[in-house]
């Protein structure tokens, strides 16, 4: 009975083969659900402006188009100002998330460039990433709006550029060097605290060595027109500087070129070329002219001129207006603030700190005292546009050494319009003091004596007038006519082949007979007048005898 029991329970703790089944299939889901586990990758986020073209089970994340993840949610911030993306990484994608990676979103776009992303048309855009050389991980990331210039590991140099408020310069817009594209625009930004634009740029390599120390950069135009002497001279940039503008560099052909730059330095961004190389010129003097005339033409950067050269530049008209005048001054003057750049007279290998402004400063003060001045002469008839002429003057007066706001007073002359308009006074001035009465009452009889002069040409006229239209004037010149007639067939009856001709030839040849002949008698009678009584023997004088008884 007890082994009958026991066989009973032996078969009852016997496991069933039908639970064979439920148990692989137990393990085999545990195990896919391990594997999924160790095989997925890291799940990031990606913070958006907004989800335009993302969706959540279908977006990819490629890098360098080989699939790396997948958008896996997509959601609002808390605050609703953008949008929360989360996805999930493919497995060994660690190494890609640092703190230099970069993510954007690949989608159909008209740039200055051209056109990109038509391959997301059909197949709908994707997150591209871009990783980074940084060793610290991130997995927390913001999406750029605009795909980035250059990678971060790119072979080249990065640096800074500053300027001023209007300098329209966008992410993408290129760097020139003599018109060949060296670098892009990488990041743009406004700081309202200086009001002033930073940019990024970024020149790829081999270009880098082109920026030194000694560099310049300035907003490339994209058609430019200089007036000269010549005649103009028109400077047309690349298509692409025409439709967007960009940034163009050089070094200026008076200064060296100076150590490489280093990365991250910081340039000055200039408008213009001219702009550019006037940058250069970093040790200066400067000096307050004080214009009694206008200043109408007359702007910032205007050069300052010695006898055609330039010395200098204009930096501000007006200057510190509201300042007290010097006490020596009757009129209120214009303050307009020069400098005078002693650089543009020395050598290019010249140092900037090899020059010493305290010698230049005492040089330009001998010079007032010997008759150095200023005026505003026009430098272009089209634009009215003038400019700061210094040159000696003969009659020029004392120089009184004075300040203006601290700084020291240039001399200044009246030129251009403001001497024509003194010798215009001038002119006035001396009509004035002529006796215009006397002059005036010589002309009043000249006129009067004039004018009974016309009255009698007028009486004579109609005298004439009267003659010409008398019959018997008429009938006098017909027969004056008549007789001219008659007088024309007279002198031609006495033409070469006419008989009268041949007679009158005749005549005269027998007359030419005649004198010839005439010419002894004429000549004894000239040398012995008694020959026509007595005989020419050369015998004495015949001797009268007294009368025969």
């Amino acid at each position: 009975m007890p082994e009958a029991h026991r066989a009973e329970r032996h078969r009852q703790t016997r496991l069933s083969p039908i639970w064979i089944v439920p148990l692989v299939a137990v393990i085999i889901g545990l195990w896919l659900v391990y594997d999924n586990y160790a095989s997925r990758g890291p799940e990031i986020t990606l913070i958006m402006p907004n989800a335009e073209g993302i969706e959540a089970g279908k977006t990819l994340i490629k890098s360098r188009n080989v699939e790396v993840g997948r958008v896996t949610g997509v959601r609002l911030s808390d605050d609703l100002t953008h949008t929360v993306v989360t996805a999930r990484m493919a497995e060994d994608t660690d190494r890609l998330l640092n703190e230099g990676t970069s993510f954007w979103v690949v989608k159909p776009r008209i740039g200055r460039e051209g056109i990109s992303g038509l391959g997301t048309v059909l197949s709908g855009a994707y997150i591209q990433l871009q990783p980074g050389r940084s060793e610290q991980p991130q997995y927390h990331f913001e999406v750029l709006e605009q795909p980035p210039v250059a990678p971060p590991n790119a072979e080249g140099i990065r640096i800074n550029l500053v300027s001023e408020v209007g300098s329209s310069l966008n992410v993408g817009d290129p760097v020139t060097y003599q018109g060949f594209t060296v670098g892009r625009v990488e990041n743009t930004e406004f700081d309202p605290e200086t009001r002033k634009m930073r940019h990024r740029l970024f020149i790829e390599a081999p270009y880098n060595v082109l920026v030194t120390e000694s560099t310049r950069f300035w907003t490339a135009a994209a058609i430019s027109l200089n007036l000269t002497s010549e005649g103009f001279n028109a400077n047309v940039e690349s298509l692409e500087t025409l439709i967007g503008g960009g940034v163009t560099f050089g070094v200026p052909s008076d200064v060296p070129m100076g150590p490489e730059a280093s990365p991250d330095s910081t340039y000055q961004l200039y408008p213009d070329e001219e702009s550019a190389l006037q940058g250069t010129f970093n040790r200066y003097l400067e000096y307050v002219l004080l214009i009694d005339d206008t200043v109408r033409g007359l702007s910032r950067g205007s050069p300052v001129e010695y006898r055609g050269v330039r010395v200098g530049t204009v930096v501000s008209v007006p200057w510190h207006f509201s300042a007290p005048q010097p006490d020596t001054r009757q009129r209120f003057a214009i303050p307009v603030l020069i400098r005078i750049e002693p650089q543009r007279l020395g050598s290019g290998d010249d140092a900037p700190e090899d020059i010493d402004l305290d010698e230049w400063r005492e040089r330009i003060g001998r010079m007032f005292d010997y008759g150095l001045r200023a005026s505003l002469k026009t430098g272009n008839l089209l634009t009215a546009a003038l400019f700061v002429d210094l040159n000696f003057q003969e009659d020029a007066g004392d120089y009184q050494r004075e300040t203006f706001d601290g700084i020291p007073v240039f001399p200044t002359t009246a030129g251009g319009f403001a001497q024509i308009e003194q010798q215009v006074a001038n002119l006035l001035e001396k009509l004035n003091q002529l006796e215009i009465e006397p002059i005036l009452t010589g002309l009043d009889e000249n006129l009067q004596t004039s004018q009974s002069v016309l009255v009698e040409v007028r009486r004579t006229a109609e005298s004439l007038q009267a003659l010409l239209d008398d019959p018997t004037t008429g009938d006098l010149l017909n027969n004056i006519n008549a007789s001219l007639r008659e007088l024309r067939q007279t002198l031609q009856g006495l033409s070469p082949e006419s008989d009268a001709y041949r007679e009158l030839t005749e005549t005269l040849e027998s007359l030419d007979q005649l004198i010839r002949d005439l010419q002894p008698v004429a000549r004894t009678l000239s040398e012995q007048p008694s020959a026509l009584i007595f005989d020419r023997s050369g015998g004495a004088d015949p001797v009268p005898r007294a009368p025969s008884r």
